[in-house]
């Protein structure tokens, strides 16, 4: 059980390759704190967490877990909040239900997910399963906006070490193709709630025979509240997979399908789907009634179909065959035959994209060769900012990350701003009707004409986060004076509404003339020529944009986004600061359990680190907690300086190797610090034993990797192995303490 207490930091228990990397770093972190007066604390947000979490009734009272999310959704909303969050899993169907089964076989009595609920007791276990899937940690915790950049030292070491760029060619055949209408984007409604209208509205489908559901009741929508609503046809949807598949069979293309099945956890994973059933027609079309009858959903990819249909030679040699006459897919991994259709959490469309970008629009076929590829984003929202990308750089060649500018991100996402495809607002449409969101007064706010499968959606902004967004992007361009682009389309029903907020309040602090409004495709061209100079360039855009430019520009500017400094400034007084992103987590612990080797870099949690005790100090007026940060920085600056990086390879330093680095310089700067005599006097001696027994400690270190190593599990790994692996270093571990 977590702290009943709340410490002067929180720093969250998360998944995979961060998580595995917090066992060697936090004792080192809550040493060094200690010494200050500061406590660190945690909380658990990881999948199996979560799952333990809302089944107490399930589990005998040694296993019962508590709810620490709810306690942290309730923490953020407090001055008091400081809260360092690390990248977590945020599950589709097959990850979750393979999470389920992990905790079983640990002797959890969970119920199993259950795929067509028939009980009541079915009904409730898939409602609070239905509840941790997707992106359900961040919209609890992110209860402010988002101000994300590059630390400066991080910056200019990219600067001075460059990544690998892949070289692009003028006649690439790798492009981007959209939906030109039936999508989300060109069904669009969207308005401003007024004063009569605000309250608690309902959405109803209303079928062709007059029949009424109300499909939701009770959705919050107070005055002011930007409100979206709309859907994507199914037929539109499966005729434009369709002309995709044969035309990248034409082209001699890789067919690769990108969206985000983890973050738009409804609606997503049902596209998703879709593409499975149209690049599988064939099979489906044959093999329906006994697909069905093994339980096949094609929403959960074809391993997990391929695993259902194994003692099946017939319809697994017709699986064959179909993929066989279709166009070769982009791969996860080639090596072992995971296909871009494989699992919807496999691939992430702000991790997949600018990697795709970064290697010169190559994408990695079944052959285990790279390819030009057909780079299929169904909705047309925010897919002309990859287009513009790749039609920018096939023109003028890939950007120079020794020279290039930088590019911040202020992003709109408090209070579940712009949460497209992940509320229980979206819905599979049932049959033939039209579908209505009505306000609390009766006015109707939107009303579409739909079809039976078509997703329809709602989402909204609330008029205090809107606000709060534009008032940081203020700040952020005064601090910055550099230029500052508002990624918004006139044309586009959301933006439109947004607009009408943006600029009357710029006009009101007299700051117009620093600010620009473009729509997402004419600013992708306009930052990336200003970075090409060498110039920095701030983008000022909603929730989905902000996650995939601040994927987008760091992968092209530091080779990651794992390395992002990450604040938000939550709207009550706190702060929760990001350690950058998580996407190839899984890939780490995959090396680590065959070669204990942890490439995962912890830079994002150092950057974080630093501005989480710098806010302390503010925050509780702790002057040496303040020293802490600064020697934080520094150490920061030390890891990048002197290369103690992870290394990729087995037999190199690793993770641990290079938390033991950070520790040392950690030390170091606080031994030499003249602000507060008692920490130099504490750290000094720590200082110099962490000195003098480098060769040991890195001894100690190398001589554990190349073999494999036992965790205890995947998800829910037992603690005592994990930090034994972790920690695996005596001469450290007396010395940290």
């Amino acid at each position: 059980m977590a702290e009943t207490q709340t410490p002067d930091i929180i720093y969250t228990q998360v998944d995979e390759a961060p998580e595995l990397a917090s066992y060697s770093l936090l004792p080192i972190i809550r040493s060094f704190a200690d010494a200050a007066g500061v406590s660190v604390g945690t909380r658990d947000i990881s999948l199996s967490g979560r799952i333990l979490a809302a089944f107490p009734d399930a589990l005998t009272e040694a296993q019962k877990q508590s709810d620490d999310l709810a306690i942290l959704g309730d923490l953020v909303k407090t001055p008091d909040a400081n809260v360092i969050k690390l990248p977590n899993i945020s599950a589709s169907v097959p990850q979750l239900v393979a999470a389920i089964k992990e905790l079983q076989g640990q002797g959890y009595a969970l119920p199993d997910y259950p795929e067509a609920p028939s009980t009541d007791a079915e009904k409730k276990a898939r409602a609070a399963y239905d509840a941790i899937k997707g992106s359900a940690v961040n919209p609890v915790l992110r209860e402010g906006n988002s101000d994300r950049r590059a630390a400066n030292a991080v910056k200019k070491y990219a600067m001075a070490n460059p990544h690998s760029m892949g070289t692009w060619s003028k006649d690439s055949k790798t492009k981007v193709s959209s939906m030109s209408g039936g999508d989300f984007f060109s069904n669009e409604k969207s308005l401003t709630l007024t004063e009569a209208q605000a309250g608690a509205a309902k959405i109803v489908h209303v079928a062709a025979d007059g029949t009424e559901t109300v499909l939701k009741d009770g959705v919050s929508v107070p005055a002011g509240t930007v409100v979206d609503t709309t859907f994507m046809s199914a037929k539109a949807l499966d005729k434009f997979l369709a002309e995709q598949i044969e035309e990248t069979k034409k082209d001699g293309t890789l067919f690769s399908l990108h969206m985000k099945a983890t973050m738009m956890k409804v609606s997503d994973p049902i596209i998703f789907g879709h593409a499975v059933r149209e690049y599988l027609k064939p099979v489906f079309d044959k093999y329906g009634d006994e697909l069905k009858a093994a339980g096949v959903n094609p929403n959960a990819g074809i391993g997990d179909m391929m695993e259902r249909i194994k003692d099946n030679a017939e319809i697994t040699q017709a699986v064959e065959g179909a993929m066989d006459a279709r166009p070769p897919m982009y791969m996860v991994n080639s090596d072992k035959g995971i296909t871009n259709l494989h699992v919807p959490s496999d691939v992430i469309i702000d991790a997949s994209m600018p990697a795709l970008i970064r290697a010169g629009g190559k994408g990695w076929g079944p052959d285990n060769k790279e390819h030009d590829t057909n780079c299929v984003i169904p909705d047309n929202s925010y897919a002309p900012v990859y287009e513009e990308s790749i039609n920018y750089f096939k023109e003028t060649g890939a950007l120079d990350p020794t020279t290039s500018g930088t590019v911040q991100n202020i992003g709109l996402m408090a209070q579940k701003a712009e949460e497209y495809g992940s509320h229980p607002t979206t819905f599979e449409i049932p049959a033939d009707g039209t579908v209505k969101m009505i306000a609390a007064n009766g006015d109707v706010i939107s009303e579409h004409s739909v079809e039976a499968n078509d997703i329809w959606r709602a989402a909204s902004a609330r008029k205090a986060p809107i606000e709060d967004w534009v008032q940081l992007a203020i700040d952020r361009q005064k601090a910055e004076g550099c230029e500052a682009i508002f990624w918004l389309d006139e044309n586009r029903a959301h933006d439109a509404e947004l607009i009408a907020y943006v600029k009357p309040i710029l006009e009101a602090k007299g700051v117009a003339d620093k600010f620009q409004i473009m729509s997402p495709a004419k600013a992708t061209r306009q930052t990336l020529e200003t970075i090409r100079k060498g110039e920095n360039s701030i983008a000022i855009t909603g929730n989905v944009l902000r996650d995939y430019l601040t994927d987008l520009f760091p992968i092209l500017e530091l080779g990651t986004s794992a390395k992002m400094l990450s604040i938000v400034k939550l709207m009550q007084g706190g702060g929760l600061f990001e350690t950058g992103a998580g996407g190839s987590a899984p890939k780490h612990v995959q090396q680590l359990v065959e070669e204990n080797h942890l490439r995962w870099d912890s830079l994002g949690e150092f950057c974080a680190l630093g501005e989480s005790l710098k806010f302390l100090a503010d925050q509780k007026d702790n002057a040496k907690a303040a020293v802490l940060g600064k020697a934080v920085d520094a150490a920061t600056q030390g890891i990048l300086d002197n290369n103690k990086s992870p290394s990729r390879k087995v037999g190199e330093p690793d993770n641990r190797a290079s938390h033991y680095y950070f520790a040392l310089y950690w030390a170091q700067a606080l031994a030499s610090q003249s602000d507060d005599a008692a920490l130099a006097e504490h750290f000094a001696p720590i200082a110099e034993k962490l000195a003098a027994n480098e060769d040991k400690i890195m001894a100690e270190l190398a001589e554990v990797q190349g073999k494999p190593v036992d965790l205890g599990g995947y998800f829910h790994s037992d603690p005592a192995k994990t930090e034994a692996v972790m920690r695996p270093s005596a001469t450290l571990n007396a010395i940290i303490g």
